[in-house]
């Protein structure tokens, strides 16, 4: 089994759950990353602002360094707020002790709505002990000015921004990212946001452009950033590949951040690409099945035609139309079968499709017994013409299987095994079917039967691994599928109507 990426992330806690811990556990979630997480210090914050911060026992925060680090590990380390000095020197010493070198920097000291979030004493313990060890630092550029000592204002150009890069990176990170969201860059009447990435062992400065938008809700954006970074490192891309693939994902998230969540500067959003599964927390039959309108799927197991059966009130006359044109119509269904096996990838699954042709044929064989019950013989049957009702049905599904794949012929399929094992279940069950002399006790045994029900969980189980890679990830290809779920189950109504009325 192939190990996830882990990533590291030390920080503090946001309450609001838009910056901090938060917002880098759910950044490295969202790009297929395991993270593990250290806290620093608790804040009590929403979009408005910070209103109080409680900072960990500094003992403590080794306590979780040492805990995760000597047991789950880590392929990359980010850390975030770290509060005090005191705590910034045991980070420090805590990671030279296990010796990891890709370590991403977010030096966290204003949060986006104004709060301080690092004590003056701390930003010397940086400069001197954290810096030397960072891989990639990320500061903005106020961060930036703080860092170099410079009056608040002074990077005023993307000049300036190359040149703080490194400056900084003279203070020991081997590559700084110094991100230009608060400098917006104006060409040819659109505004840029230019981020600058300088790599100390080459003197390369590579600039990342991205369009600005004019949006308050970008709270955690420097978080997220540098949590990306550290998610790229874990899965192996240099730091170039790591910091321009981090920047779409933050351009993305900031594109579609949560604007209706609370009153001040809005979380980004961090799920933004992940694809839920358009059936999640339920199998793929049943959700065929819940999406059938209201009353279809009951209309379907619950006609009249099968009350007839359960309580053996069903004219003979209608049984006899029904079983001659099901008997016709289990050939169409042989061939719809034959043709999932010519669609099929592997062996396997043609072996599969083929045993449900074997099936079938079992089934034929079994109605064909039954009617010589009825004084119904094979020739009278074959001599049957087909109702436009079963034409209708059985083209439809043979036509989703020529124009579609194998899923779209089997869901066609399905309503038909699926409806037949639930039938059969249930009238056998229900103490209220009528079971001394009802002609149709037979019928009834014959879908309750272990070999049936065995084809239906077969069926079922097929279904769901073909969900898995046609329509577990997109939305549309789901609603196609259901559509045409729906349309074979009411082809199905249609089937006992036409057995019913005899036409």
């Amino acid at each position: 089994m192939t190990a996830i990426p882990k990533v590291l992330t030390i920080a503090g806690s946001d309450s609001g759950g838009g910056a901090g811990i938060q917002a880098d556990l759910k950044t490295l979630t969202s790009l297929n990353v395991y993270g593990s997480s250290v806290l620093t210090s608790l804040t009590s914050q929403n979009t408005l602002g910070v209103d109080a911060i409680h900072n960990v026992p500094t003992d403590f925060v080794q306590k979780q360094l040492d805990a995760v680090l000597s047991d789950i590990g880590t392929d990359a380390i980010k850390t975030g707020m770290l509060a005090s000095g005191a705590i910034v020197q045991a980070v420090v010493d805590t990671l030279k002790k296990y010796n990891h070198d890709k370590l991403v920097v977010d030096p966290v000291m204003i949060s986006t709505s104004g709060s301080k979030l690092l004590a003056e004493d701390a930003v010397q313990t940086c400069i001197d002990s954290l810096l030397p060890i960072t891989l990639v630092l990320t500061p903005n550029v106020p961060e930036a000015e703080v860092l170099l000592g410079m009056s608040s204002g002074s990077i005023k150009t993307l000049d300036d921004m190359r040149t703080a890069a490194k400056k900084l990176a003279d203070l020991g990170p081997r590559n700084v990212l110094v991100k230009g969201g608060h400098l917006p860059v104006e060409r040819n009447g659109e505004k840029y946001v230019v981020d600058v990435l300088y790599e100390k062992k080459t003197g390369e400065y590579h600039e990342i452009e991205n369009p600005y938008r004019d949006t308050k809700d970008t709270h955690g954006t420097g978080c997220t950033l540098s949590a990306a970074i550290a998610a790229g490192l874990a899965q192996g891309n240099d730091v170039v590949m790591a910091v321009k693939k981090a920047t779409i994902y933050i351009q993305d998230a900031i594109n579609a951040s949560h604007a209706s969540i609370g009153k001040g500067a809005g979380p980004v959003n961090h799920l933004h690409n992940i694809h839920l599964r358009p059936y999640a927390c339920k199998s793929y039959v049943q959700a065929l099945k819940e999406s059938l309108p209201d009353g279809v799927w009951d209309e379907f197991i619950d006609h009249p035609f099968v009350r007839g059966m359960a309580d053996g009130t069903l004219p003979r006359e209608s049984f006899i139309f029904y079983i001659k044109q099901d008997y016709l119509y289990l050939q169409h269904y042989a061939r719809s079968a034959a043709l999932a096996a010519y669609k099929s990838p592997d062996i396997d699954m043609a072996a599969r499709n083929a045993k449900i042709v074997l099936h079938i044929q079992h089934e034929m064989q079994m109605h064909l017994k039954y009617c010589e019950s009825w004084g119904i013989s094979k020739e009278d049957i074959l001599a049957t013409p087909e109702s436009v009702y079963n034409v209708a049905y059985t083209r439809y599904v043979l036509d989703k299987g020529a124009t579609g794949d194998q899923l779209d012929l089997q869901v066609a399929m399905a309503p038909c095994l699926l409806g037949y094992g639930e039938i059969g279940v249930k009238l056998y069950n229900d103490p209220n079917t009528k079971r001394e002399g009802n002609p149709y006790w037979t019928w009834i045994k014959n879908y309750a039967e272990d070999d049936f029900q065995d084809a239906v969980r077969n069926g079922k189980a097929l279904l769901e691994e073909l969900a898995i890679h046609h329509v577990s990830t997109s939305p549309s290809r789901f609603k196609e599928t259901c559509e045409i779920f729906e349309q074979a189950t009411r082809l199905e109504i249609k089937f006992w109507e036409m057995g019913l009325h005899r036409k």
